[in-house]
């Protein structure tokens, strides 16, 4: 049988640890920057599903109250019964499984009556920048494109 010796200077060098620091680093870097995109990504996609259930919640206020909520009562309308006039004594709410969101960069979302290009409502969350239009990443979400 052979002898194994230990001595004290076995094991890793300084160098050695810088090195396997260094490659982690880069390796995390890395996973990093892929995470950053896919998140801008999924908040998107989130204000689109958010907007899409936005719009069946109104069709499901219009069925019941025979019309959509006024701008003054907003989209807080699905979710409680409006204070502000017109109320209507059919609201049979509430119409979404939750209170009304902030968008995914924590802005309110737009809502107008009547809508744009003609439709009965328009919902829109203005993006990464907060700001009416833009492109790329701080582009508009809107009901009427969505």
């Amino acid at each position: 049988m052979k002898k194994i010796n230990l001595r004290s200077d076995d094991g890793w060098t300084f160098m050695e640890t810088l090195i396997v620091i260094a490659i982690i680093l880069v390796l995390t870097s890395s996973v990093g920057f892929v995470a950053i995109q896919n998140l801008d990504r999924a908040k998107v996609a989130t204000a689109r599903s958010q907007i899409s259930a936005f719009s069946v919640a109104l069709e499901s206020y219009y069925i019941d109250n025979g019309r959509y909520p006024t701008m003054e009562q907003g989209l807080s309308a699905l979710w409680q019964k409006p204070t502000v006039e017109p109320v209507s004594p059919l609201w049979n709410g509430p119409y979404l499984l939750r209170p009304v969101p902030k968008d995914p960069w924590g802005n309110d979302y737009e809502y107008r009556v009547p809508g744009q290009h003609g439709l009965p409502y328009s919902i829109r969350s203005f993006g990464r920048d907060g700001r009416e239009g833009g492109e790329g990443k701080d582009a508009d979400i809107t009901s009427w494109e969505n």
